[in-house]
């Protein structure tokens, strides 16, 4: 009886698996959420985006409404927590709408160098040949120019609105992302069933968007989390030159920059954004770390 029931306890497990199954995607989310850096930098940073979504909406001041008042120092009087500015705007309210930007540039910037590096990647590596060696000395060409002087001469030349910051800053970040799923692409389309669907006649970019793009999810997700930190520091920088954002709109490297200018009689207006903008991109950094260590099948 004991034989039979160590016996079973030990073929329970197997039956178990066999009849579950867990899929890549499931065994990824659990190494994510074990990993308690990943989890609390998910968490704070749910509460930074939250802040900058809602907070700007429910707080009892605008951030460009301009106060007759002189400026003050922090206070809990009128919920001035933060103070305000020279202009007599409540900072703290400038800080959340500040946020809100710098995290839109952020997202919007890597969504913009995820369509065109994932599409112009996956391209170069399957087709090959000629058409690869020219898409990718393109990439090569751009990636000699100096990214942050071809920002600016967009903006030089077009002008500054918060559209074209979008579009300039995710239209040089997705080089490094083509020659990642190039990479990948190289070494899936050889495999077998990507052989027995060009056998059966499945069109070219139908073998592209069923069999290439989600076997190169892994990588470029792990590197989008690490592509947003790299936009948003490129923003502040912009914005620290006076490239940035048009006024009464602020974005954390707008408010930094002017925050340098005071540090000396008031540091808190350097410090609660540069806090702010330190906190964002260690979570980010902390949740690309989790995830590239979740899909690495190495690791396992």
């Amino acid at each position: 009886m004991a034989d039979a029931m160590d016996l079973t306890g030990r073929t329970e497990p197997i039956e178990q698996a066999l009849a579950g199954g867990r899929s890549l995607w499931d065994d990824a989310r659990t190494r994510l959420f074990r990993n308690k850096a990943a989890v609390i930098s998910m968490i704070i940073l749910s509460i930074l985006v939250m802040i900058a979504v809602f907070g700007p909406l429910v707080w009892v001041h605008n951030y460009k409404t301009i106060s007759t008042s002189n400026e003050i120092a922090p206070t809990l009087e009128n919920w001035h927590i933060l103070g305000t500015d020279t202009q007599g705007r409540d900072l703290f309210a400038r800080l959340m709408i500040g946020l809100r930007i710098s995290l839109a540039v952020g997202v919007v910037a890597t969504i913009v160098s995820l369509v065109i590096g994932v599409t112009w990647g996956a391209v170069a590596g399957f087709v090959g040949g000629k058409v690869d060696n020219i898409m990718m000395r393109f990439v090569d060409v751009l990636y000699a120019m100096p990214f942050i002087f071809f920002v600016i001469l967009l903006l030089t030349v077009f002008g500054r609105n918060i559209i074209l910051i979008f579009a300039a800053i995710g239209a040089v970040e997705w080089l490094t992302m083509s020659r990642i799923v190039r990479g990948q692409t190289l070494t899936i389309k050889n495999m077998e069933y990507i052989e027995a669907a060009r056998a059966t006649g499945v069109p070219f970019f139908t073998i592209i968007r069923r069999h290439i793009l989600p076997n190169v999810v892994g990588p470029v997700a792990v590197y989008v989390t690490l592509t947003i930190p790299v936009v948003i520091m490129a923003e502040s920088f912009l914005s620290f030159l006076g490239l940035g954002v048009n006024e009464p709109l602020t974005s954390l490297g707008v408010l930094i920059s002017e925050g340098a200018k005071e540090m000396q009689d008031k540091p808190w207006v350097l410090l609660a954004p540069a806090l702010t903008m330190g906190v964002t991109l260690l979570c980010l950094n902390f949740i690309g770390d989790g995830l590239r260590d979740a899909l690495d099948p190495k690791d396992r």
